[in-house]
């Protein structure tokens, strides 16, 4: 909304726009009227609409053509003041006012007219019927006010409309010829219903109805008021209610009522609360709320978020199969603008066996939208209505921001949930094998990948001493002379190699030493492909010969062409070294063989089968656990 209205005056002599002003200030008629009044600023706590508002006086016997230009391009609404009882006068707004106003104006912006029939005590009869042709014809009249400045009758009203008229415009929302809501204005009421219908189904019950009136109007309807407001609509159209509640055409038609009633207030209310401006566009402080993200800091979604984004899921998941089909997706994103999500992210996520979006994959493509781009997710959760249902200021209220990461280093800890692992390696070293892999997808199933589908991330959770964590695969592109700071900022790295490609380890050793040799940045090599024959790489130092000089764990086999999905274990290792990067052993729980790990597991099942207070073992049993294996 504006903060500041200006009202400029004009009119032929003598029609008495002085005396309106002056009337309006003194509260009586001036005795003397001077040839134009000085700018008047009457202060926000004395307006009704609490905006401070600048009243403008011209005269054409004190200012020239120029001046009045000037001031028409100034002024957010424009009083053309005629004298009730001079048919000059009335004549010269058709003839003269308006066409001279719209010349000074921008077809796309036209200030809106009030016309203004001053001196109504010197006839007996109303000048309304010359008038009400002139206002149908001009659409950018708002509304005729007849007054008198001599008796004060409607003066206040006059002002009231007058600024009514640029905080409440009647263009962008309502067509007069046509007798309806305009598109724009349409849509924007079709995504407030559609985030306001909590329950998606196409039906605003009486607690919708009430939480929504709360939110627009800081109180409830009563039950009997609630009643009344289905009671007009029913009398008006018949599918209006539905199963005694407010349709779409019902919310609708309240709003084209309110608007025809001279009540555009309301609408605009609405409209402001749910983030709209004067144009019916999403305004940039609603979409984009100021949020501070430190250096070596990321973002994330915190636990409110996530019930959200949840609450949407279910709102959305008609068939509770647990996934979104593409139609549900469509439904989904229906209060957005565009479609935020392109067929690249059914390779991003896990889905299910029919490709469709799990919803731990719903709220992944979340989370790595938040890590990677939190404007982009501020944006997204402005468009679902984040801060209006959860009744927060901003969506910023969504996100946390992680301490710096140099400080889990020196801590040797981390309140982090996400973790990023970059993935490098040349050209057809199963990079992209090992993101798909991640999300359940063998060798067979990649292959049926649409090329551009493909994507270069993967997000999924992970397993970390009982946390849930999510852990983000970036296939770095193999450009060894071009690695941005993007490509090396990360919680940890793999470096994959093709152990069937005798050249393909070279890059991989190249890019250690280039960029990591001297990085806190933990390092895994991953031996792919490793259901193929393994050929003598042409790099001066083998693979594991590479490894064991630079103090890195021997080179992790592994393979996607498997007949079930590929095992995830690797993942896990990844994610608990970039969780414990300090570390220099964060893996070796992993290269304990599999008949040690089958020991442990024993050993506390055992353990917690005989021992009565096995509840007070079971704590120090895994921290001991965690000892042996990070010490």
């Amino acid at each position: 909304m504006r903060k500041d209205v200006r009202i400029l005056l004009v009119g032929e002599p003598k029609v008495g726009k002085t005396s309106l002003i002056m009337s309006l200030v003194s509260e009586e008629f001036p005795d003397e009227v001077p040839r134009r009044a000085e700018e008047i600023t009457i202060p926000a706590d004395v307006t009704p609409e609490r905006v401070p508002t600048h009243i403008v006086d011209y005269s054409e016997a004190e200012q020239s053509d120029e001046q009045l230009y000037q001031e028409i391009s100034k002024a957010n609404v424009i009083c053309i003041v005629y004298a009730v009882n001079n048919k000059k006068s009335i004549e010269k707004v058709t003839s003269h006012w308006i066409p001279l106003i719209n010349d000074r104006t921008d077809k796309d912006s036209r200030v809106p007219l009030i016309l203004v029939g001053n001196k109504s005590d010197l006839v007996e009869h109303s000048s309304m019927e010359t008038i009400l042709p002139i206002m149908n014809q001009y659409q950018d009249i708002e509304t005729c006010v007849e007054c008198s400045a001599k008796n004060l009758k409607n003066i206040s009203e006059l002002f009231y409309y007058a600024q009514k008229a640029v905080l409440h415009p009647t263009g962008p929302l309502y067509c007069p010829e046509e007798k309806e809501l305009k598109t724009s204005c349409i849509k924007s009421l079709t995504r407030i219903f559609k985030v306001s219908d909590l329950d998606n189904d196409g039906i605003l019950n009486d607690n919708e109805l009430n939480f929504f009136q709360r939110t627009c109007f800081n109180m409830p309807l009563a039950p009997q008021a609630l009643e009344d407001v289905k009671n007009v609509v029913r009398r008006n159209m018949g599918d209006g209610v539905q199963d005694n509640g407010l349709t779409l055409k019902g919310f609708l038609f309240l709003h084209t009522l309110f608007i025809q009633r001279g009540r555009h207030e309301t609408t605009w209310t609405v409209l402001r609360r749910f983030g709209y401006d004067d144009d019916l566009e999403l305004t940039q402080e609603y979409l984009f709320p100021m949020i501070k993200i430190p250096p070596d800091c990321t973002t994330e979604l915190n636990h409110n978020a996530y019930l959200f984004l949840q609450s949407v899921f279910d709102k959305h998941d008609k068939d509770r199969d647990c996934a979104l089909s593409p139609e549900e997706v469509k439904d989904l994103f229906k209060v957005f603008p565009y479609m935020p999500w392109g067929p690249d992210v059914n390779n991003t996520v896990c889905t299910n066996d029919q490709g469709w979006i799990t919803y731990q994959g719903y709220l992944s493509q979340w989370t790595l939208t938040t890590y990677l781009d939190v404007q982009r997710s501020l944006e997204y959760l402005g468009y679902l209505g984040y801060s209006i249902i959860y009744e927060q200021e901003s969506q910023a209220a969504a996100m946390t921001v992680t301490r710096n990461k140099r400080i889990d280093l020196q801590k040797k800890q981390t309140q982090r949930s996400v973790f990023r692992c970059n993935i490098l390696g040349a050209r057809g070293s199963g990079k992209t094998g090992f993101l798909q892999a991640f999300l359940g997808k063998n060798l067979q199933h990649q292959r049926r990948i649409r090329e551009d589908h493909k994507s270069l991330y993967a997000i999924s959770t992970t397993y970390v001493y009982g946390q849930e964590k999510y852990l983000l695969l970036h296939e770095v592109m193999p450009d060894f002379d071009f690695l941005s700071e993007e490509d090396l900022a990360c919680d940890v790295v793999c470096l994959v190699y093709d152990i069937n490609s005798p050249d393909s380890f070279e890059y991989c050793a190249k890019v250690y030493k280039q960029y990591f040799i001297d990085s806190k940045t933990p390092c895994v090599v991953i031996a792919a492909k490793s259901d193929l024959h393994e050929i003598r790489q042409h790099y001066s130092l083998s693979p594991h010969e590479f490894c064991r000089k630079h103090k890195l764990h021997p080179p992790q086999p592994f393979t996607c062409n498997t007949t079930d999905a590929p095992n995830k274990d690797i993942y896990t290792r990844l994610t608990t070294m970039a969780m414990y990067p300090s570390s220099k052993s964060t893996c070796s729980l992993y290269s304990l063989s599999q008949k040690s790990v089958s020991m442990l597991c024993r050993l506390t099942h055992r353990l917690l089968a005989r021992c009565s207070h096995a509840c007070f073992w079971l704590p120090f049993f895994l921290f001991l656990l965690h000892v042996v294996t990070l010490c």
